[in-house]
């Protein structure tokens, strides 16, 4: 489909709204017809009604590289910045956007194609420069340049990690794939061979497609070439951000994830961020009123912990104890649901103490004792949720 046809220029001003515009397109496949290899994103859809717009017909009659590199240099700034905009909601932020344009502008994915090929790596074959992967791990062997001169997306890739791990000297990449994206562990590692690079310095993390749920507990179909798919900052105008973070790191990332919309919102202890949310503000109350009546805990060294006997109590301590090891095993793993599970599972167990062990009415060296294992608990809760970047409220 072209957009920006003069012929279609009517039916696209018709549709104020971005939506209705991509829904009419796919529905009137005969007047828009569109390739069964290309993405129908809404997205993209947008990015061409507002190119046309602006440009109106003056790239109709040019060449489709031409074209292409017009409509590349007008969308990506735009994407570029939307992204930064989109993950900066969901407290993302990065310190430095890597741009491919510029292994290509400073001569890097010439330079690392040289560097293969003095590996002894590569052979020529039907006009194509190819690299002999399987000497190294891949399932075979990979095209680098095809035969019309222009390099595959394998190259700048190689190149990126090159200057990342070489050029710039990082002790580690940790690349984060898609589920489809399997095969190209053993293909970049090789890749990394070939140059002289460790390889045990590129790690991979394989995250698999998440499903959503609806009201009624049934799958939400998606399709990423149709279009049909929900971005991440239409979830967030559905679901709090501080649930969509927690139920996002409750699996590993290997493993499938449904994502229950409903769950996410609703207010009780199924919901398992509210449930570690109300055990924080719970213990805020606690101190809080604690302190109305002028009792302060000792958090000093000092401090007195004998009294602490019960079961529950010990059950607690016995938790908290945990954190560091959990912490260490979560980075080691790339593996950020043994934090989340951590945390409701320390929830559980104040949500136990609280329940058996009452604090003000007591002894006074059981008093403080307990007060002061609610203020552990309370700064072990605040610091898992400050490292998954959840808030952590102290009423609700």
């Amino acid at each position: 489909m072209q957009i920006n046809d003069p012929a279609n220029a009517d039916f696209v001003a018709s549709y104020s709204d971005s939506e209705e515009l991509c829904q009419a397109i796919f529905a009137d496949e005969k007047r828009f017809p569109m390739p069964d290899d290309v993405y129908l994103g809404v997205d993209i859809i947008i990015h061409a009604k507002n190119f046309t717009d602006i440009n109106g017909d003056k790239y109709y009659s040019v060449s489709e590289e031409e074209r292409r590199a017009a409509l590349v240099d007008y969308a990506l700034p735009i994407n570029i910045k939307n992204l930064e905009r989109d993950l900066g909601k969901y407290r993302i932020i990065y310190d430095n956007w890597f741009h491919e344009s510029t292994l290509h502008n400073d001569g890097s994915v010439e330079r690392i194609i040289e560097k293969l090929k003095e590996s002894g790596y590569t052979y020529e074959q039907d006009g194509a420069l190819w690299f002999r992967s399987t000497e190294l791990g891949d399932d075979k062997d990979r095209v680098l340049v095809r035969e019309n001169g222009v390099p595959t997306y394998f190259v700048p890739d190689i190149a990126y990690h090159y200057n990342k791990l070489v050029e710039r000297d990082f002790d580690t990449a940790i690349d984060i794939l898609g589920a489809d994206h399997h095969g190209y562990i053993p293909r970049m590692k090789a890749a990394m061979k070939a140059l002289g690079v460790d390889e045990n310095r590129l790690n991979m993390v394989i995250m698999q497609m998440v499903s959503l749920i609806d009201k009624d507990g049934n799958p939400i179909k998606l399709s990423k070439r149709s279009g049909k798919a929900i971005s991440l900052v239409t979830l967030l105008e559905e679901i709090p951000i501080d649930a969509a973070r927690f139920f996002f790191n409750l699996r590993e990332a290997n493993s499938q994830f449904e994502f229950d919309l409903d769950l996410a919102i609703e207010q009780s202890s199924q919901n398992p961020v509210y449930y570690v949310q109300y055990a924080y503000a719970r213990i805020c109350s606690i101190i809080r009123n604690m302190r109305g009546k002028g009792v302060f805990a000792d958090l000093s060294e000092n401090a007195d912990l004998s009294a602490l006997m019960a079961n529950e109590e010990i059950e607690l301590i016995r938790q908290l104890a945990t954190l560091p090891n959990t912490v260490d095993i979560a980075a080691r793993d790339y593996d950020p649901s043994k934090l989340t599970h951590y945390a409701v599972d320390l929830a559980t167990q104040f949500h136990k103490f609280y329940d058996k062990c009452r604090i003000m009415g007591e002894a006074e060296n059981v008093m403080q004792a307990r007060l002061v294992l609610c203020h552990a608990v309370k700064t072990a809760l605040k610091n898992v949720l400050d490292m998954l970047k959840i808030n952590c409220p102290e009423k609700m």
